[in-house]
């Protein structure tokens, strides 16, 4: 995802949009290398009450929506997506799609602009709000990380490990696609 590029900067909040622009290269190469068997298999033994693998990902971007919904109903959601009737490729494309939309909401809440128009994080309606600021991309972020290593752990236990060498950890890999200078 190239939604993001900065100069080098020492600003906390460039660097917090840098990591949350990097963050969705991490989905995006999990979709990549995802064997298509494991997309829709449930664990033996947990069939209703499991997530699938495609359900974690529609969740992953059906809670963006909702993020920019409360917090930033200003700007343009993409679609939804059916976690029971997704594919793999629709997953993609609306993880994308909504990334780039997080980003700019977070970019405005982030902002020391006066006039900024997100200043709250909603999560959910029995939630607390929050100042926008930057618990709300911790929040964001860990959201995902968590979902992602369920997805992987998902994915073992299927039967269906992403192959050696996909490299989810080499995050300097993502910031230069990114096009974002390496912190310091």
């Amino acid at each position: 995802m190239r939604a993001l590029a900065t100069s080098a900067s020492s600003d906390p909040r460039e660097a917090l949009l840098a990591v949350y622009a990097v963050n969705d290269s991490m989905n995006q190469l999990i979709l990549e290398h995802l064997d298509r068997r494991a997309w829709r298999t449930r664990l033996p033994g947990r069939a209703g009450r499991a997530r699938t693998i495609a359900s974690i990902f529609a969740h992953l971007h059906n809670c963006r929506l909702r993020w920019l919904k409360k917090s930033a109903p200003h700007l343009k959601r993409p679609r939804p997506l059916d976690p029971h009737r997704c594919t793999l490729e629709q997953a993609a494309a609306g993880l994308e799609k909504s990334a780039v939309q997080s980003l700019k909401m977070l970019a405005e809440a982030l902002s020391s602009h006066s006039g900024r128009r997100v200043t709250l994080f909603r999560r959910d309606d029995w939630m607390p709000v929050w100042p926008a600021n930057p618990t709300m991309f911790a929040y964001m972020f860990a959201h995902e990380a968590h979902h992602r290593g369920q997805i992987l752990m998902l994915a073992h236990q299927l039967g269906y490990p992403l192959a050696k060498g996909y490299r989810i950890w080499h995050w300097d890999k993502f910031w230069k696609q990114a096009g974002i200078p390496r912190p310091k």
